[in-house]
């Protein structure tokens, strides 16, 4: 699949929002402890995977009673579903002048389609040392979901099976996708807003 820019303009993919609040105190402090000048792209960009997929819980497999969205609750709780933990990756990947945006999957929301299906939500970053953009997906890994950070080829936490009506969206988007963010914003139970409440179209 051949990824597409929302925007022609790199610098949009570098910005700080609502969302993307990599200015916030608690933020900034997260940068320091991460991220050093001696430090190349990659490795910056490889270390804010690692910490937002292994250190930040994702609400569904810890049960969480919380429901995040900005990067700064993200981390300052350590936990969110995929929506959240893209928010978190992009502020800090963003702080470090490392383009990021946000990529999209339609899955099955569990094990089948009467089940029915959701968005998920990971993130796409532009490598400059690389000439090129790569998908990155900082859900968490536990059993049967192995995602890893990987230049040439990708190791999502999912693959998509067309057959079930599932899809890839191919858009790199500047902001978090506004569906993703009502939902985050309008709902107070995490539980009972993945199970019932994620969108299941962009």
């Amino acid at each position: 699949m051949e990824l597409v820019c929302e925007s022609s303009l790199m610098n949009d993919y570098l910005l700080g929002t609502t969302e993307i609040n990599y200015s916030h105190p608690k933020v900034q402090e997260k940068i320091t402890e991460l991220f050093n000048q001696a430090q190349s792209e990659i490795e910056k960009a490889e270390i804010a995977f690692k910490f937002v997929r292994d250190q930040i819980d994702h609400s569904w497999d810890i049960k969480g009673e919380r429901v995040t969205c900005d990067a700064s609750d993200t981390l300052n709780y350590r936990e969110g579903i995929c929506y959240a933990k893209s928010n978190l990756l992009a502020a800090l990947l963003r702080s470090q002048n490392i383009p990021t945006g946000f990529c999209y999957q339609r899955l099955m929301l569990f094990d089948t389609p009467e089940k029915g299906y959701c968005i998920h939500a990971l993130n796409a970053i532009f490598l400059r040392s690389k000439n090129k953009w790569i998908r990155i997906d900082a859900r968490g890994n536990k059993k049967g979901i192995d995602a890893q950070f990987s230049i040439d080829e990708e190791k999502l936490a999912f693959k998509v099976n067309e057959d079930k009506d599932e899809k890839d969206y191919p858009m790199i988007y500047v902001d978090p996708h506004p569906k993703t963010l009502f939902t985050l914003r309008n709902h107070a139970d995490v539980i009972e807003m993945y199970k019932h409440h994620l969108p299941a179209y962009l």
